[in-house]
């Protein structure tokens, strides 16, 4: 009798521990305020110091480009916001397209801020621009983090938002970097207008349960039980979506249009091997960039000149 209390008492320990790690865990990484950047860039990998001043003399072209503070509101009632640069006409006449792209940035990141280098090549690419803030991030309302599954939704929003603004011949591309790069892969499950043409997705992953349990393992050598499961259901009940109710994996064999699929091959973050079993799942025409000995996020900066190259060519098949 006596071994039996001690084995219900340690259960109960144990389940008050569970308990414990799942709460922290959720609060940790799903809600606003508590994902904090520093701790998501150190996690990354990727030494950003080193491109700082290119990134300064990016943003000091980008920023004297008229732009303006747009918003939108979402399926569940929610403000969003976004930054709009109209394209340039001199780049727009050489281009001959009508064509705009809208960037979804990454986890604990922000639209402006996170596209301010690459947003130098689609300016001067004849694009038209849009870089939402997704919700529970920067200047957008919301509490949870949508990880992609209720930002997909979001991303409709948006496509609609910028055929009103550039007419209903413009041609559209999506492009999005890690969380933004999930959003992008599972927004190419819908039905979307024509006006897509592509899709690019820099580093992203397959769903929140599969990434963060590949961080609990590798990074912090812990287990996904019961932190995941916990989480799972706290995110249904709260946020409305489950961490693995929408998975890129399953999504892309829904695509219509082209995907580029783009990774660094020294990724610790997500893991390059998400981006090529996505691939092999896409049904849609595709290609796939893996940049030797980039970390997370890293592969624009790490080889710009083959990025770009890959970016046109793409362009090309698509316009």
């Amino acid at each position: 009798m006596g071994a039996l209390k001690n084995i219900v008492a340690a259960a109960g320990i144990l389940t008050a521990a569970g308990i414990g790690e799942t709460v922290y865990f959720y609060n940790r990484t799903m809600k606003r305020g508590n994902a904090k950047t520093e701790r998501t860039t150190k996690m990354s990998g990727t030494d950003w110091e080193k491109y700082f001043p290119l990134m300064e003399e990016r943003k000091g072209f980008v920023m004297e480009q008229p732009h303006s503070d747009v918003y939108m509101t979402t399926f569940d009632g929610l403000r969003l916001h976004a930054t709009y640069f109209p394209a340039l006409e001199e780049y727009r006449k050489e281009s001959g397209i009508n064509k705009a792209v809208i960037c979804f940035h990454g986890y604990t990141g922000e639209g402006l801020s996170n596209h301010m280098a690459i947003a130098d090549y689609f300016l001067k690419h004849g694009y038209a621009i849009l870089m939402p803030d997704a919700r529970a991030h920067g200047e957008s309302e919301g509490e949870y983090i949508g990880f992609g599954c209720l930002d997909r939704k979001d991303a409709k929003g948006w496509i609609d938002w910028m055929i009103r603004e550039c007419g209903e011949d413009v041609e559209i591309m999506l492009f999005g970097t890690s969380m933004g790069g999930a959003t992008v892969l599972m927004t190419s499950g819908l039905e979307l207008p024509d006006n897509v043409k592509g899709i690019v997705s820099d580093c992203g992953f397959t769903s929140p349960k599969e990434v963060f349990t590949h961080v609990l393992n590798t990074m912090y050598h812990l287990p996904a039980f019961p932190a995941i499961q916990g989480a799972d259901l706290i995110n249904r009940k709260l946020a409305g979506y489950g961490m693995d109710e929408c998975n890129a994996r399953y999504e892309v064999q829904k695509a219509k249009v082209p995907i580029l699929f783009i990774h660094g091959s020294a990724d610790t973050f997500v893991p390059c091997s998400m981006c090529h079993e996505i691939y092999e799942n896409c049904r849609s025409p595709k290609r796939k960039l893996i940049v030797e000995g980039a970390a997370h996020a890293e592969s624009y900066y790490k080889e710009m000149a083959l990025y770009e190259k890959t970016l046109d060519e793409f362009a090309e098949e698509i316009f």
